[in-house]
């Protein structure tokens, strides 16, 4: 009997279990009928778990704090971070900068996958450029430090905002394949390898570019496009839909089966830049001087104290950080470095902050995902602040089937949205319709779906769409290009003056501005406190900015509940009909 409540105790495949038991099935409180019953529909209802985090992060637990309050004066006299307070929610955050072996396994990837595609992986190389100077000796650094061995653990340098986010979302969909195919949901590494035409052993070799086969998405595979055979794996999800038809490859024996939904909890949410208040907050650490909702200290960086040497008696006088002490001392004296840091240090050097987090002052600055205004402290809300949102829709290839356009590489094509509700159906299929038209000019949509009726593939023949809209000739310009009128709350838009005609005027913001934080191997000892921030364009590089990433967490906000009291929590009664 031990052995059988053991074995219904345990966790599917570590991420997430069926609600199921030994003796009877979970029901619904609202109606009373079982879950994950295939006779009565097959609704099926999985463990509510705290979902563990992708590789590389740590938990945070979020909460109140103020931002830009670890600052002891606005030295540089910008203005840019007055007091606020704010709340952030609990998320998962890289222990380390990504390094440079990082960046050289997502090189191969693009390497091996797309071999005929030079343009995508010249695009994906940081620019090692970025440590020319005019008087100083450092092409040793543009030759090695990307690609030698010994700067492997070392942070990866002279990449941009825009390919920071190229590599979250990569590790985003690497991540979850790997899940699906360690688990069996899709065929295994060494299958795919063998089935795609690549050596034994060459996992994920197959070329994409040109082929039949395409590399993973993450939204592409959750839209049910990423299925059948020599794709499914031998150990997929049954799947209790009645009116679900028996599997042509995947579990034997011909059972129906299905792919993995968002509802099951295997999958794992996208890797992204944290924002400005989450790397701050991040940063400080203040968990660790926090007892019942009492601060019992401040913090002016990631350590407690107001000085940059170690306290401790056996590292008493180190530096507790990378960064530049003063002109013309970058480490230390010879025969005693006190950083042992020339330019950059690998990073897990010095020790980590009360989050478990490596470098969150010095070694290199780190992009964050916010566009820079002067006074962003003071415009964004105060739960969950962020600045820069551009909301997106994916597009339809085919709106009746539920298809999403796939651009070359297989990916969600996604245009600026056009409300911040839901649209209506009519609403929805005429803005597609009319995107269709105008994005598929003479050719076909994404993945070989037709176009709707009434919908030419040439835009200047006369068709009209079914819906009773004009002809393409005639489609106003806020629906060109399939992009429309974007939806924007933001006062600082794309019809802000500041940021169009003053741009290189007055100001040098505008909305390609973005900010980083933390101080880097050559910055002084002031831009190491959390609460200072700078702006670069998202499409310069420096050698002083690397970038981690970040993951939202869902559910429970809580990351150590065991610790403290809480409420007892009531399960609702099932319900039992009573028979006449």
């Amino acid at each position: 009997m031990k052995r059988n409540f053991t074995w219904c105790a345990l966790v599917m495949f570590g991420l997430g279990a069926m609600l199921t038991s030994c003796k009877k099935h979970p029901q619904s409180a609202k109606t009373g009928m079982k879950y994950n019953d295939k006779y009565n529909g097959g609704f099926q209802v999985f463990k509510k778990t705290h979902p563990a985090p992708g590789p590389g992060l740590v938990p945070i637990e979020g909460g109140t704090f103020v931002l830009g309050g670890s600052a002891d004066q606005d030295v540089s006299f910008d203005y840019n971070n007055i007091r606020r307070r704010v709340t952030v929610p609990s998320f998962y955050m890289d222990d380390t900068e990504v390094a440079n072996v990082d960046w050289l396994e997502y090189l191969h990837w693009l390497n091996i996958n797309y071999p005929g595609d030079r343009e995508l992986y010249y695009n994906a190389l940081p620019d090692t450029l970025v440590w020319r100077k005019p008087l100083s000796y450092n092409e040793p650094y543009v030759d090695n430090y990307l690609r030698h061995p010994a700067f492997q653990d070392y942070p990866v340098v002279g990449v941009t905002w825009d390919q920071a986010q190229e590599y979250c979302t990569w590790r985003t969909d690497r991540m979850n394949e790997n899940i699906l195919r360690e688990s069996g949901q899709l065929v295994t590494w060494k299958d795919a390898a063998n089935k795609g035409g690549g050596k034994k052993g060459a996992a994920g070799a197959a070329p994409a570019a040109g082929g039949s086969k395409e590399p993973f998405n993450t939204e592409i595979y959750l839209n049910g496009q990423i299925k059948g055979p020599g794709v499914d794996g031998k150990h997929m999800m049954a799947d209790l839909n009645p009116n679900a038809k028996p599997a042509q490859g995947g579990k034997k024996g011909g059972k129906p089966t299905r792919t993995v939904g968002m509802e099951d909890g295997i999958l794992k949410q996208a890797y992204r830049l944290p924002s400005e208040a989450e790397w701050e907050y991040a940063a400080l650490g203040l968990v660790g001087n926090t007892e019942n909702e009492n601060i019992t200290d401040g913090k002016m960086y990631p350590w407690n104290g107001m000085g940059m040497r170690s306290p401790k008696k056996r590292t008493r006088g180190l530096m507790l950080a990378n960064f530049k002490r003063g002109d013309g001392d970058n480490m230390g004296v010879g025969g005693y470095l006190n950083d042992k840091a020339d330019i950059t240090a690998p990073v897990r050097s010095f020790v980590p902050n009360d989050f478990g987090l490596f470098n969150m002052a010095g070694n290199v600055n780190e992009w964050t995902a916010d566009t820079y205004r002067q006074l962003s402290f003071e415009d964004v809300d105060d739960f969950n602040p962020f600045r820069g949102n551009e909301f997106k829709d994916k597009r339809m290839a085919d709106p009746e089937k539920g298809l999403l356009a796939k651009d070359k590489y297989g990916r969600p094509i996604k245009d600026a949205a056009k409300s911040n509700k839901k649209q209506k159906w009519s609403e929805l299929t005429v803005a597609q319709q009319q995107a269709a038209t105008v994005n598929n000019a003479n050719a076909t949509p994404a993945n070989g779906a037709t176009l709707p009726a009434g919908i030419a593939a040439n835009p200047a023949a006369p068709a009209i769409a079914a819906t009773g809209t004009t002809a393409p000739g005639s489609i106003p310009a806020d629906i060109k290009n399939g992009s429309g009128k974007p939806y924007t709350a933001d006062q600082r838009g794309f019809e802000d003056s500041t940021s169009t005609v003053l741009y290189g005027v007055t100001t040098l913001v505008n909305d390609h501005s973005k900010v980083y934080k933390g101080g880097s191997w050559n910055d002084r000892a002031m831009w190491l406190n959390p609460a200072t921030r700078r702006f670069m364009d998202q499409d310069d590089a420096s050698a002083e900015i690397g970038f981690r990433c970040a993951m939202t967490m869902v559910g429970a906000t809580e990351i150590h509940p065991d610790s403290r009291p809480h409420f007892v929590e009531r399960k609702p009664k099932p319900y039992k009909a009573k028979a006449k």
